[in-house]
């Protein structure tokens, strides 16, 4: 098996420019990022319940489940560190200045790298890049407009667009020299189901939070319906 080079390719660049999208919807114009948001939850959510749930749940038995937990868990740790910034959240803290935040990065890097390495196996990678390239549009939107509201500048938001870009593809890179290019279906069924687990807390998250002081908003509704269609049409 060759090593996936134009998955790699693929993700990195989806990633990095959709991260200059921001300056399109800058000046208070956030409805686009927040029908987003909604769109890529609900493929998340459908993608792991229709897709990936059942078929890990095949490979590693009953016993996965505990995996699936434990990445529901280990996504809360990671929102210590990324103030919740996988789920669209922006927190400007003026009174940092231009301090570069490092804990946000630190967060957001872990969680990618986790998330790119079930791209080792050719079976579901297709559909599993999809969703990391719709999960990560968002992301790389709030991540740039955070660095830019705290004012510093768009090289230095450049710069740490491209390491967070990285962090998928190098996920991938790392699994593919540890596991081989024929991974251990069970090895691979719980690495698969802490990315699972972490797709259904980022998932959920959006999408009780997409509703606006609890109103009913036929966009974002079709919003989701769309990513649940999607979804259902790859699985």
């Amino acid at each position: 098996m060759i090593f996936p080079l134009y998955t790699t390719v693929i993700l990195f660049l989806t990633t990095f420019a959709s991260g200059w999208l921001v300056v399109w919807f800058s000046g208070g114009k956030r409805l686009p990022r927040k029908l987003l948001l909604a769109f890529s939850g609900a493929f998340l959510f459908t993608l792991s319940l229709v897709h990936l749930i059942p078929e890990v749940y095949a490979q590693g038995g009953k016993g996965v489940g505990i995996w699936v937990l434990g990445g529901f868990l280990l996504q809360l740790v990671l929102e210590l560190f990324s103030e919740g910034l996988e789920h669209g959240h922006v927190h400007v803290h003026p009174e940092a200045g231009r301090k570069f935040p490092w804990a946000v990065m630190l967060g957001l890097c872990l969680h990618a790298f986790l998330e790119g390495m079930p791209l080792v196996d050719d079976h579901n990678r297709n559909s599993l890049l999809m969703g990391l390239i719709i999960h990560n549009l968002p992301i790389s939107m709030a991540l740039v407009s955070l660095l830019l509201e705290q004012g510093l500048g768009r090289t230095r938001a450049g710069i740490a667009l491209a390491v967070f870009a990285a962090m998928s593809p190098f996920g991938l890179s790392v699994a593919w020299l540890l596991l081989g290019q024929a991974p251990s279906p069970m090895i691979y069924a719980r690495i698969m189901a802490v990315v699972i687990g972490i797709f259904l807390h980022i998932s959920t998250t959006i999408l009780f939070e997409s509703s606006e002081q609890h109103r009913f908003n036929r966009i974002k509704f079709l919003s989701i319906l769309a990513g649940c269609a999607l979804a259902l049409g790859m699985a």
